[in-house]
């Protein structure tokens, strides 16, 4: 398995944020001043937080630029995405309640970060590359498979919202789920309305920080557009019978 934590990017790395400290030589021959970056605890656990959250976007830059290169299979990629976006929204949530940073868009600002690849995914997607599947993609029994799990995640999704689940954190998977299988039905319009919906809500989300609440107006929003979807979603299964 490749490991994609960008540590050989050197200059990316010279403004990274480090968690323990550094020495350097004083005046004197042979010996060392240290100077410390924390003074407690919660300082130190900041600043990894800090730190962590750092490896992670630039290790999605990484891995987007050897997807675009083909260096890595799109099985490779998904996985890998998948986990870096899951890491990523723990690694937020953990530095923004640590009262460091506003946004990750400050963030990257404050320790010099080109990565445009990582904040298109990280913070504009919030879901790997999409390779739209076609009628050649398997058998009867891979098509069943796949509609079986599309209608499993759209209950789990609906269920969600009718049982006032409102956090950012605790909706965005089951939505991530749902998109995950509706790109995997094969033979889709290209405007597929299930589709455009879930990803709609999937971008919405993903723009939000993760302990982030959405209002009672976008959660019935949130279920009338899951439940339109669905319908949808089921003419088109009937019309493909």
């Amino acid at each position: 398995m490749r490991n994609f934590n960008g540590t050989g990017d050197s200059s990316a790395s010279s403004s990274a944020p480090q968690g323990i400290g550094f020495s350097r030589l004083s005046s004197d021959i042979g010996s060392q001043e240290i100077i410390e970056l924390y003074q407690s605890t919660q300082e130190l656990d900041a600043l990894e937080s800090q730190a962590d959250l750092y490896a992670i976007i630039l290790a999605t830059e990484h891995l987007e630029r050897a997807y675009v290169r083909d260096a890595i299979g799109y099985q490779e990629y998904t996985t890998e995405c998948l986990k870096l976006l899951s890491q990523f929204k723990l690694a937020e949530r953990a530095a923004l309640r640590a009262g460091n940073i506003p946004s990750t868009e400050e963030f990257m600002r404050l320790y010099q970060m080109d990565c445009p690849r990582a904040t298109q995914r990280l913070l504009t997607m919030g879901v790997p590359e999409r390779m739209r599947s076609s009628g050649d993609d398997g058998s009867h029994h891979y098509i069943t498979v796949t509609v079986a799990e599309t209608v499993q995640y759209f209950i789990t999704a609906m269920d969600a919202v009718k049982l006032e689940q409102r956090a950012v954190d605790e909706l965005q998977p089951y939505l991530i789920d749902l998109m995950d299988a509706l790109t995997r039905l094969p033979d889709t319009p290209n405007e597929f309305e299930p589709q455009t919906k879930v990803d709609a809500w999937v971008q919405k989300l993903n723009s939000l920080r993760a302990v982030d609440i959405i209002s009672e107006e976008d959660a019935r929003q949130l279920a009338h557009d899951l439940e339109a979807a669905y319908a949808e979603f089921q003419r088109y299964l009937k019309r493909k019978k």
